[in-house]
């Protein structure tokens, strides 16, 4: 596998009058059936730490750039801070939300990842650390509350749309 280059700079990010759009991926993983085992045992989700020491856990998300579609965008973002890729599915929703670190306005799109491959290597390894973590466990981590708003929709998502090797009867 090519050696990862994270993308730096903010030449190509799009925004929305005032505000830099963001996106990101929730990543997840069904270690059993949510119709056996229940959701809580059976779904994990990928948090990563921020950069900054001491600010708490968070999903991968990052600029959504002029070249790319948003789909593509939230897939490399994931790909760049939490080292796993797999497939992006459907938009949870889009928020508007005041950054922590100054009185900047962002509008965030998140999305579930169905995560398909762990990468041993990839950009942002020697910055960031990444736990597999329950739901409920995500929610007291997560230091926004949009994520964890977003964590609520792909919980409610999942309950209600059983994957498809969960839809076939004997």
């Amino acid at each position: 596998m090519a050696v990862l280059v994270a993308r730096t700079g903010r030449q190509l990010q799009r925004y929305n009058g005032l505000q830099r759009v963001v996106v990101g991926c929730i990543p997840y993983r069904l270690k059993g059936s949510i119709k056996t085992s229940g959701i809580e045992d059976a779904l994990e989700v990928l948090v990563i730490s921020a950069q900054r020491k001491g600010k708490g856990m968070l999903f991968p998300k990052g600029g959504w750039e002029l070249d790319e579609e948003i789909q593509g965008a939230a897939l490399r973002e994931t790909i760049e801070e939490a080292g796993v890729s797999g497939t992006v599915e459907g938009e949870l929703g889009k928020w508007c939300f005041k950054s922590k670190g100054n009185d900047a306005y962002y509008e965030g799109h998140m999305f579930p990842l169905s995560v398909e491959e762990e990468l041993d290597q990839w950009p942002e390894k020697e910055i960031r650390q990444r736990y597999w973590v329950s739901a409920s466990k995500a929610k007291e981590s997560c230091q926004y509350s949009w994520m964890r708003e977003a964590l609520d929709l792909l919980v409610t998502r999942l309950e209600s749309t059983p994957k498809k090797s969960e839809d076939l009867t004997v």
